[in-house]
């Protein structure tokens, strides 16, 4: 490996399956682990632990069968165990390669866990390795517990990688097992060991119990670490492990003297389809890979960006397959409007904007949140009544639906300055609403079209819960007329699309 570049194992379908309640199935391995390999283009990938079950065999198997067909065997790799050699023969079995061999970093590990002398250990991980040799498979070495075997048993973890060094290994992993070290420590353990092991190859494996791992690797790259395991969407144990997306971001933005093969542009893809997988949501505010990230909401932000991109950083969304949003709602602004407008081809007066912005922050102020889905809707509803003089106002009613009960409406109204009020029954609450107009317009005389259409939709590509439109075609002697309402709840809709026929049939 040449120097400056840092190599990038992706251990989402061994460490990240420890999520709690995720597992993979066979054709899920396989399909990331070609995605893995490659579209993202990580160096390696760690598929599996040894002797777990015959569907994690079966796993390996099809993923070492299709490496070996693509001609990158050896970047496949699977976790192993000092078992006598049990492990080497599943592994070989199954027809991978490479062993991740897991041995105890800490003395306490060794102590109260194996309760074995460092010797007794040494020799058994030299029987491992030998066999390895044996079967042609190579072999890496990780050091369980590492961070704190360098906190509290640094002298042992330097008898165990002096040993080491002698060994048939192509590189020592150093996990920090329980997610414990702080940036400092990592920088500073990391740089010791290097230092003083130049010839070796050594990984960093963080987790992210304190939320410390993007910043502990960033300490591990500045003092010398030749390699790092990272998984898609900080899969893995309790809090997890360092993200990959996020850590790719780092160094291509930080560290422009490292080099990485890691496509950023195929980042999004592979998190959401290990999303799809495990059926883990992404959090919309996860750096790089979270539905907000790329989202401007204030309408100041809008309006800079517009001047100058006053509001961009180096995270670009272009960068990983992704475009910028700027959200509608109480705080977005004509800025923020006006964006999506652009995207959608429409132009807009200043006082129509001003109109579909009030508009907005009053769905907005209901906590209804609006997308660029929905803003011809908006539109169509708020300029579709503009300059027409309005009578009629339904000032109140209330819709009732109870098992076993008929719905009822009661309903107030107002007509050139004159109210009613009347309840009705129905076959559902439209149709009871609709009853109880009848009455009204009955006591002052006055027919009402007929109803011949009513259709509910939501805009097409919405995912937001804002909005739902009913279209309602109405028949009177002159012919046929369609009006439009616009609210969250459908039935409202309805309600706001007949008093604006109330209006026009006025």
């Amino acid at each position: 490996m040449k120097p400056g570049r840092i190599e990038i194992m992706d251990t989402t379908l061994r460490d990240g399956e420890q999520t709690s309640g995720v597992s993979f199935t066979a054709p899920e391995k396989l399909t990331l682990a070609r995605l893995l390999l490659e579209e993202l283009r990580v160096d390696r990938i760690e598929v599996a632990s040894a002797r777990v079950s015959d569907g994690e065999f079966e796993s390996v198997r099809q993923i070492a069968l299709w490496a070996k067909e693509a001609g990158v065997l050896q970047k496949v790799e699977v976790l192993s165990f000092v078992d006598g050699g049990a492990s080497l023969e599943w592994i070989h079995k199954a027809g991978a390669r490479t062993q991740n061999l897991l041995t105890k970093g800490s003395l306490n590990h060794l102590t109260y866990q194996l309760r074995k002398t460092p010797q007794e250990h040494f020799n058994e991980v030299a029987a491992v390795l030998k066999r390895a040799q044996e079967l042609e498979i190579r072999s890496n070495v990780y050091l369980e517990d590492w961070s704190n075997g360098m906190r509290s048993s640094k002298e042992y973890v330097f008898d165990f990688l002096d040993f080491l060094r002698g060994q048939p290994l192509d590189r020592i992993l150093l996990p920090d097992t329980l997610g414990i070290l702080t940036p400092d420590e990592t920088g500073r353990f990391i740089k010791e060991i290097v230092q003083r092991y130049p010839e070796l190859h050594f990984d960093f494996h963080g987790h992210n119990d304190y939320d410390l791992s993007v910043a502990n690797v960033l300490q591990a790259l500045q003092s010398g670490i030749h390699g790092l395991h990272l998984t898609v969407n900080g899969m893995g144990e309790r809090a997890g492990n360092a993200p990959l997306a996020s850590v790719v971001a780092v160094i291509n933005d930080f560290l422009p003297e490292l080099e990485i093969g890691v496509c950023e542009s195929a980042l999004y893809k592979v998190s959401k389809l290990v999303s799809a997988f495990t059926g883990i949501g992404i959090p919309s505010n996860k750096p790089v890979v979270g539905d907000n990230v790329f989202t401007q909401t204030a309408g100041i932000h809008a309006d800079g960006d517009n001047k100058k991109n006053l509001y961009f950083n180096n995270l670009l969304p272009e960068r990983f397959g992704r475009k910028r949003k700027y959200a509608l709602g109480k705080t977005s602004g004509k800025a923020n409007i006006q964006k999506n407008l652009q995207e959608l081809g429409l132009t807009l007066s200043e006082s129509e904007l001003k109109q579909v912005t009030n508009r907005i922050i009053q769905l907005g102020d209901r906590k209804e949140r609006v997308t660029r889905e929905d803003l011809p809707y908006i539109i169509s509803d708020v300029l579709g009544t503009e300059g027409q003089p309005q009578q009629v106002f339904i000032k109140s009613y209330v819709l009732t639906h109870a098992k076993g009960l008929q719905p009822t409406t009661t309903v107030a109204i107002e007509i050139e300055g004159k109210s009613y009020e009347e309840n009705a029954m129905g076959d559902g609450q439209f149709d009871a609403f609709m009853n109880a107009l009848r009455k009204v317009y009955s006591r002052i005389q006055k027919p009402l079209p007929d109803l011949t259409d009513y259709a509910v939709r939501i805009p097409p590509g919405s995912n937001s819960d804002a909005l739902c439109e009913t279209v309602i075609t109405w028949k009177n002697g002159k012919g046929e007329f369609t009006t439009r309402g616009l609210d969250s709840d459908q039935t409202v809709s309805a309600i706001k699309a007949t008093e604006k026929m109330l209006n026009r049939y006025w």
